[in-house]
């Protein structure tokens, strides 16, 4: 899909508004909310999961949308936009964008290569959600319009670390003629400065913003560790 860059208005900041089932914000329209809020404050973009928070954020702001649906299934690692079902179900939500795991893991490049022709068919740009420079150039051959490091750390053989992988975002950049999008553990503004000056066309940050569970345990932890 071509003109990937045309679906934001420049470059910046995309919030994730995400609350899985177990947690506190999770139901009603705390993400609709919490989107309305982000693009106020001037954010570019929204990720989100779920086919009803999708619908709700599409209603409630102007910004285009990253669709995910996370799915656990038995015996597979894989659960960021896992099946074509899923696909089909972001898609007709009405995410401007789908993301999917692009990791080379279980046969996963093989598949990815069929969804995202799939998404591209249906009118919908896709972000591919990789963990290595590896995976991103893959992700790029397979026509992925927007490559992501989402899941660097979250692969056994990809880096681990606590602070964001931005060795990945630099090579990638570096490499690709696709927009690489900054993601994962970027929990401070500088964080999101330096993602940008390792060459990220765009930043997604989720937690830091939209889980206020974490925010505060991230406080207490340090009061914590001060006071024993």
């Amino acid at each position: 899909m071509s003109g990937s860059n045309a679906i934001f208005s420049g470059c910046g900041l995309i919030v994730s508004c995400q609350a899985l089932e177990h947690e506190p914000l999770h139901g009603g329209d705390t993400m609709a909310k919490m989107a309305k809020a982000a693009q106020q404050s001037g954010a570019i973009g929204i990720r989100t999961n779920g086919v009803r928070d999708i619908r709700a954020i599409k209603e409630t702001v102007s910004l285009p949308v990253i669709g995910i649906i996370k799915r656990d299934i038995p015996g597979s690692s894989v659960f960021i936009t896992p099946t074509l079902e899923e696909v089909k179900a972001v898609i007709a939500a009405g995410a401007d964008i789908v993301a999917m795991d692009v990791t080379d893991r279980e046969g996963r490049l093989e598949q990815a290569r069929f969804l995202i022709d799939y998404a591209h068919q249906a009118g919908a740009a896709v972000m591919a959600d990789v963990s290595t420079f590896e995976e991103g150039v893959e992700a790029e051959r397979l026509g992925a319009d927007f490559v992501g490091t989402t899941l660097s750390g979250y692969t056994p053989y990809s880096r681990q670390a606590e602070e964001p992988d931005f060795e990945l975002i630099r090579r990638l950049s570096a490499q690709l003629k696709t927009p690489v999008i900054g993601e994962g553990r970027i929990w401070t503004p500088e964080q999101a400065v330096q993602a940008l000056e390792a060459g990220a066309a765009y930043v997604v940050v989720g937690s830091a913003i939209t889980r206020p569970q974490l925010i505060a345990a991230r406080y207490v932890d340090a009061l914590k560790k001060r006071l024993s």
